[in-house]
């Protein structure tokens, strides 16, 4: 009997064993490493809540175990990784030799393209931690990247922007030079106001790159002044006459206040902006309507509106893209730079303001931004 009492003892200590192993294992703890005890698992909890808190894909791993992924981790790499091998959970080849060993003292940083989905980059730090486990964080770079290319394509649009005026200069410049007894005076006459023109066309896309530059430096700056926009359109069509050829533009306030808070000298370039548009874009003889109207308790609304042939629905997101033209041989046959939207938007940005663009092809558009209100100014 006493036989069967100690054969019972052994096999209830061996489950219990085997109960302490299993519990190890879903806990993502190493049962042969030190620090693996029973007693860790409020600790361990206690980290989990931590990193459950950051958005990034971030992991706990000792000797290459995965102790702790949050949800952003497992949602990338699967919900079976806590536990498994850490080369198995991020399967890379530039990620496997910096998580064999146990990483040094070191913090190691990675780029890994084609994680989760395709093409999608993420750069992994490793870093080590005092308890001698390691922190790994996935930090997406797909707004990194994108910020990037679109300094890329900035350059090479505004290079290019550029160059076409200038070669245009260079051509006829060369042509006079080498006075060709054929180039009559009528002729020079003509390439000398064709060469005006693209002198003009440049300094004005160069002045429209320092406006930009400029605003965008002062984009945390909150405008505090108070500019009362009835002036302020007065001016702006004043300024847009000799372009108008006659057409009307109209101003229709159903607004009780006009007063808002902001920089006077930047709403009045995003109004000669907008305006210069409709007066381009809409047809000959069509009014140009700028409206102005209550947009809720705090906020006033500017809408330029036009009747043309109108923006097909797949472009709008992309009007306030430097250089971004819906037809590119029209925009250059009526002038402009490609950044007159992107000004707007830029402006409206640095006034915690809201733009939206409506357009019906066939029908025209409307370009409207919400401002913020400000007080009625002291009547002493």
């Amino acid at each position: 009997m006493a036989d069967y009492r100690i054969v019972a003892l052994v096999v209830l200590a061996l489950l219990a064993v085997a109960g302490l192993f299993a519990w190890l294992l879903r806990r993502g703890r190493d049962p042969t490493s030190e620090s693996a005890d029973p007693r860790d698992g409020a600790a361990i909890d206690a980290s989990a809540n931590l990193l459950a808190a950051f958005e990034d894909p971030l992991m706990v791993v000792r000797e290459r175990r995965v102790l702790i992924a949050n949800k952003a981790a497992r949602d990338l790499l699967g919900a079976h990784i806590e536990g498994s091998d850490v080369r198995l959970a991020i399967r890379h080849p530039a990620a496997a030799e910096h998580l064999a060993g146990d990483g040094g003292e070191e913090t190691v940083r990675t780029e890994l393209v084609g994680l989760g989905e395709l093409g999608r980059p993420w750069e992994m730090i490793v870093a080590p931690l005092p308890d001698g486990n390691r922190l790994v964080r996935l930090a997406d770079q797909s707004q990194a990247r994108a910020a990037e290319q679109m300094r890329v394509d900035f350059v090479a649009n505004a290079s290019h922007e550029l160059r076409t005026p200038l070669a245009t200069l260079i051509g006829f410049l060369e042509t006079l030079q080498e006075g060709d007894e054929a180039v009559d005076d009528a002729t020079r006459a003509r390439f000398i106001g064709i060469m005006s023109g693209e002198a003009l066309r440049m300094r004005d896309m160069i002045d429209d790159l320092m406006s930009l530059s400029r605003i965008e430096a002062e984009r945390f700056a909150l405008p505090k002044d108070v500019v009362d926009l009835v002036p302020l359109i007065d001016e702006v069509k004043a300024a847009v006459k000799p372009l108008a050829n006659g057409r009307t533009i109209r101003v229709e306030r159903r607004s009780g206040e006009t007063l808002v808070n902001g920089d006077r000298t930047q709403l009045g370039q995003l109004l000669h902006n907008l305006v210069v548009n409709a007066l381009k874009y809409g047809r000959a003889g069509t009014p140009v309507r700028i409206r102005l109207d209550d947009a809720g308790a705090d906020l006033i609304g500017l809408a330029v509106i036009d009747k043309g042939d109108g923006i097909a629905a797949d472009h709008i997101p992309r009007l306030t893209e430097r250089f971004y033209r819906v037809d590119p041989g029209r925009s250059r046959q009526v002038g402009g730079t490609g950044l007159g939207l992107a000004i707007v938007k830029h402006i409206v940005l640095r006034h915690r303001g809201r733009l939206e663009i409506a357009s019906t092809v066939g029908k025209g558009t409307e370009v409207r931004v919400t401002l913020p209100r400000a007080a009625p100014l002291s009547q002493n």
